[in-house]
């Protein structure tokens, strides 16, 4: 792998250190040399704001324990909210065993650190993020959803979703509008017709943080497709991947993508109607929102085997058309493996992670730069299945 071959691992509570541990320079302390001026004393709270936010992450748990005010202007809402920190999007990773505690990677500062979501019962829950918050399901019944803010611990269950449980197929997606406060939860769900495996039934819902409440916006029967595990909402859309059931007569059109707007919510026409195809024939894919951009990125099927993979590439949407961004070098994708879904993948911003199930190397391209790079030594020696 390339990069640096060693790594830093670090609790949570490495950062958080006792608050009482640590004194403001005051004017009135007798110990300061005389005409001396703490510059923390003459900065207004919104000056301080803007240059704590231009700090690591890991540096701004460190300065929440400097002194009182530093630690309040840290955990306000006011910081959380509204300032936008200049940083890059964490990657977070399950082991699959009985615990639910994981890995994160900062990009900025190439080091990994031990974590753990709130709420989280076992490593096989759903996930979903935006801007700093976390929406998770989990993975029987798809009816203990939770939004959580990782950072500060905090959480909220959400109602139970109406509908069906235990779903044969679900994804989920978060959407935080970081102006008015509010998020948007996206939920599809698909079961399989009693005995027609032909017939799936779909059915989208939203939460809306402001009402509190779901609402089922789609309850539809498609033939020869069924829905999946991924989703994700951009600028007030949500799109779905779908897969065939193979009755089409077409085996290279194999996934494909469905869109629902938020507001205009039409509820008299097909969903099926707003198909996209996908941009050629894939084993899996992988959606995400990057920079308000819907990117997904999928497993390349070999032309007379679907189910086996040959390559990687990134695709961005632009109306209805997949746009190629960039396909894997061989280099890196050496080592991912021949089956079908072999690979994980989510980002943020400008960075797009890959992770190949069953290993350790985590892989990282730079949409901005077009640039492929490993991401420093992963803390987990053992091969579990991520």
């Amino acid at each position: 792998m390339e990069g640096e071959a060693s790594w830093d691992l670090y609790p949570l509570s490495h950062f958080r250190v006792e608050l009482t541990s640590y004194r403001a320079i005051s004017e009135h302390n007798d110990t300061c040399e005389e005409g001396t001026i703490s510059i923390d004393n003459i900065l207004p709270d919104d000056i301080l704001e803007r240059i704590l936010s231009f700090l690591p992450i890991a540096s701004i748990f460190r300065a929440s324990s400097v002194c009182k005010r530093w630690y309040d202007i840290v955990n306000s809402r006011r910081f959380l909210w509204a300032v936008k920190l200049p940083q890059k999007p964490w990657y977070f990773m399950f082991t699959c065993n009985d615990s639910a505690s994981g890995y994160a990677y900062d990009p900025v500062l190439r080091k990994w650190y031990n974590f753990e979501l709130p709420c989280i019962e076992h490593s096989n829950w759903f996930i979903s993020s935006s801007s700093g918050l976390v929406c998770v399901m989990d993975n029987d019944s798809r009816s203990h959803i939770f939004v959580c803010n990782p950072i500060t611990r905090d959480w909220k269950r959400l109602v139970e979703p109406p509908g069906v449980q235990y779903p044969d197929y679900s994804a989920l997606a978060i959407s935080v509008d970081r102006e008015n406060h509010t998020y948007n939860v996206a939920m599809a769900k698909s079961k399989q017709v009693p005995g027609d495996y032909l017939r799936w039934e779909l059915s989208i819902l939203i939460y809306e943080s402001e009402t509190q409440l779901w609402v089922t916006s789609i309850k539809e029967v498609l033939m020869g497709w069924r829905g999946g595990d991924e989703c994700v909402i951009c600028n007030g859309v949500v799109y779905c991947l779908i897969h065939s059931t193979g009755i089409l007569g077409n085996s290279d059109l194999r996934h494909g993508l469905i869109v629902y707007n938020l507001t205009t919510r039409f509820p008299h026409n097909s969903i099926l109607q707003t198909l996209i195809p996908a941009p050629c024939p894939l084993t899996c894919g992988r959606l995400m929102n990057l920079k308000d951009k819907v990117v997904m990125v999928g497993g390349i099927a070999k032309y007379d085997r679907p189910d086996i993979i040959k390559g990687i590439g990134i695709w961005e949407l632009h109306k209805k058309e997949w746009r190629e961004i960039a396909r894997m070098p061989h280099k890196f994708f050496q080592g991912f493996g021949e089956l079908d879904d072999v690979f994980a993948s989510s980002g943020f911003d400008g960075l797009v992670y890959i992770q190949s199930y069953g290993s350790t190397a985590l892989l990282v391209f730079d949409m901005n730069q077009k640039q492929w790079k490993w991401s420093t030594k992963c803390p987990v020696t053992k091969r579990y299945f991520l």
